[in-house]
């Protein structure tokens, strides 16, 4: 069965459970996140794929990134739609599908310019909020159960009431060896020298308004340096067990 495969959801859901993850780029934040989501049978959502979608749809439209206002106006009509599938997380504006696009060089390239926009990061916060009330809805993804959410300020500013709050971090040259193997299939020097850009220039960049390096109270670190994936996975789930008492 894949990691990914939801759990049944026919049972009557128990209480909704909000799980939010942090962390700095090449943490392992998506990874985990969405196999965490599967494995308890939550919903998922992506945060940073709405800051690269924002960033996306201000370039498709013209915006100039430099003017902080259009931006922002930009962002609040932005048609977005996120899927919460864990096994299928999608995002899409104005029905354009940008599972793809929102990844390419680019994006990753411009996206801090949008994610330090604080008006930005105020209309997008709703959307986020949002999403999150909503899958304790029984019509939810989830039907009821909860969601996992991860991205920047989620454990601080949009979930900081979450049942599991969580750090995930990793020294540098492990996420930027997982960062080079993501985009480029390897870890080589060169593949790291190319992906530094997006690890460590836009961690410095979010940094300025987003505290995403050490945990705030009440928030648990996991460092996944040492740790591959099924192991960061794992040591997510028992923190979940241990502050909630959910178990896959």
């Amino acid at each position: 069965m894949s990691d990914l495969a939801a759990v049944d959801t026919d049972a009557a859901p128990p209480t909704p459970l909000v799980i939010a993850i942090d962390g700095p780029s090449g943490s392992g934040k998506s990874s985990v996140s969405r196999r965490v989501a599967a494995r308890l049978g939550l919903a998922y959502l992506d945060t940073g794929a709405m800051y690269r979608a924002a960033t996306w749809w201000c370039l498709e439209s013209g915006v100039p990134l430099v003017d902080g206002p259009a931006v922002a106006a930009a962002v609040a009509a932005m048609p977005l739609d996120m899927g919460v599938d864990p096994a299928h997380p999608t995002v899409s504006v104005g029905g354009v599908d940008l599972a793809e696009a929102i990844r390419r060089t680019e994006i990753s390239a411009a996206v801090s310019s949008v994610a330090t926009n604080l008006a930005v990061r105020a209309a997008l916060g709703r959307l986020q909020r949002a999403a999150i009330d909503a899958e304790a809805e029984p019509g939810s993804f989830s039907g009821g159960r909860g969601v996992v959410a991860e991205g920047r300020d989620i454990t601080t500013v949009v979930a900081p009431d979450a049942t599991v709050r969580v750090l995930l971090t990793a020294d540098e040259h492990s996420r930027l060896s997982r960062r080079a193997r993501d985009v480029h299939g390897s870890d080589s020097a060169s593949a790291m020298r190319a992906t530094r850009d997006q690890v460590v220039r836009r961690d410095a960049d979010d940094s300025t308004v987003v505290q995403f390096r050490v945990a705030a109270d009440g928030v648990t670190t996991v460092d996944s340096s040492a740790l591959d994936l099924e192991q960061t996975v794992q040591a997510v789930l028992d923190i979940v067990e241990r502050v909630s008492g959910r178990t896959p």
